[in-house]
């Protein structure tokens, strides 16, 4: 059902080489060149620019591969909605990497131990990238931290705010809260600055004419359970979402302070296309989420 010259054209964007698509398609390579040479010849467009030793997209051909895994991933969907309306529900989720960390696949476990007849996988991502997948129905649904445009639809999870995260044996656990001007004096691991998190601390920052430049940042990365070791290891602090150290927190690995005269608060979304057809699965996870959380307090 799904044209070929589109899936020749998604390998060889993939492998940027016309002979191991070939390879990758089981076909010859001049199949793969005639496919190519089809699509330009019916869309009017250059998809490739041939290099020594390398093919790459045109800016038509990339928005021609964006259209090509939607068209894949729509077929996908529909193969998967009849699979379901014959057997089982199997969804895609969309996590953040603050999610990974937090107590949402407790709570998609705690779901799937009362359902049988449903199954999930969980992608991981940046914010941007599971808007995308989103759009492209890649995903079934996500959790985010933020909204932004698109035809997307929002169901409000939870409340969130980013917290100072410290060593429980550090003196600065002796305060209430942190200053920003104690945390220049401090060892910063943060978040890349694509992600969510970090682009809030940053943007607060920028709202009190201070600049993340005038802080002694000696590592970033995404890993958020990386970061949460290397402060117990005492390598420094971070800024980090507050749900994703409740459980370090309540068993005294970690110790969290808020940072004064900064602005840190989000909310949480599960977010989900009008395609989607299962909203009260959406609501019974935020019911078992809002009891998961409960039961912390």
């Amino acid at each position: 059902m799904i044209d070929l010259r589109l899936l020749t054209l998604i390998a060889v964007a993939e492998e940027r080489n016309f002979t191991k698509a070939a390879e990758k398609l089981n076909l010859t390579q001049p199949a793969v060149s005639h496919h190519i040479k089809d699509l330009e010849d019916e869309l009017n467009t250059q998809l490739f620019i041939r290099k020594k030793g390398d093919t790459v997209l045109t800016p038509g051909g990339e928005i021609v591969l964006n259209y090509a895994k939607r068209f894949l991933a729509m077929y996908d969907k529909l193969k998967q909605e009849l699979h379901e309306s014959r057997k089982k529900i199997n969804l895609k989720i969309g996590i953040t990497h603050t999610a990974e960390s937090n107590k949402t696949t407790e709570v998609i476990g705690n779901f799937l131990k009362n359902h049988s007849d449903v199954s999930m996988t969980i992608i991981s991502g940046s914010t941007a990238d599971l808007f995308q997948k989103i759009e492209n129905y890649e995903v079934d649904f996500a959790i985010v931290d933020q909204k932004r445009g698109g035809n997307v639809n929002y169901l409000p999870l939870d409340t969130d705010s980013l917290v100072c995260v410290i060593n429980p044996e550090s003196p600065l656990t002796r305060n209430d809260a942190i200053t920003v001007e104690e945390l220049k004096q401090e060892k910063l691991i943060l978040r890349l600055p694509t992600s969510s998190t970090r682009i809030l601390f940053d943007s607060a920052l920028k709202s009190i004419n201070e600049s993340i430049n005038n802080f002694n940042v000696v590592l970033e990365l995404d890993n958020v359970a990386t970061i949460k070791e290397l402060i117990r290891r005492n390598v420094g602090v971070s800024i980090l979402s507050k749900s994703t150290c409740r459980y370090e927190v309540s068993n005294k690995k970690l110790a969290i302070l808020p940072i004064k005269n900064l602005s840190l608060q989000r909310n949480i979304y599960l977010i989900y296309s009008d395609h989607f057809q299962h909203i009260g699965i959406l609501n019974e996870l935020k019911e078992i989420y809002s009891d998961t959380i409960s039961e912390e307090y």
